[in-house]
């Protein structure tokens, strides 16, 4: 019989997005695993509450994409933005009981363009360059859409 596995910890309600750009704003995105369909920009979790949004943002573009945030040509930039939304229903066991919330912080990652994408095949199956404007319809959710329609403000302090 084989050992059981220890429960996994309650998923923090604070995360990242992360808008990783090109200087001529052709914006990244991947896909999602699992035949969804959906298409986004790097997002993720916290690993622990004290852990700096900078942080997070900069573990999750290596996780999922295998851009290092701090190669030459590289530059992140917190927008100093954030989101509050509900998690679905279906993601709802992931949290604690009674969290039904989530906090976003929104980044921009400026890249050179041709930076190499890696992804993690956990996690996402494809990844393409679009011109923000397409990224913003192509996205699932409308928080990352919004956040494409930023890109030009922002990117002008990348």
């Amino acid at each position: 019989m084989e050992p059981a596995q220890p429960p996994r910890p309650w998923k923090i309600p604070e995360s990242v997005l992360v808008v990783i750009h090109t200087p001529d704003l052709e914006v990244l995105l991947v896909r999602r695993t699992g035949g969804d369909g959906h298409w986004q920009s790097v997002t993720g979790s916290k690993d622990h509450p004290q852990e700096p949004f900078e942080d997070t943002a900069r573990r999750e573009v290596a996780e999922e994409t295998g851009i290092d945030t701090r190669a030459s040509g590289c530059a992140l930039t917190d927008w100093a933005l954030e989101n509050i939304y509900d998690i679905w229903p279906q993601w709802l066991h992931r949290y604690a009981p009674g969290v039904v919330r989530n906090r976003e912080r929104v980044f921009g990652l400026c890249v050179p363009r041709g930076t190499p994408v890696v992804l993690n095949p956990r996690e996402h199956d494809a990844w393409q360059w679009l011109p923000w404007q397409a990224a913003a319809d192509t996205c699932f959710s409308a928080s990352n859409a919004e956040a494409c329609l930023l890109l030009p403000r922002f990117a002008r302090g990348d």
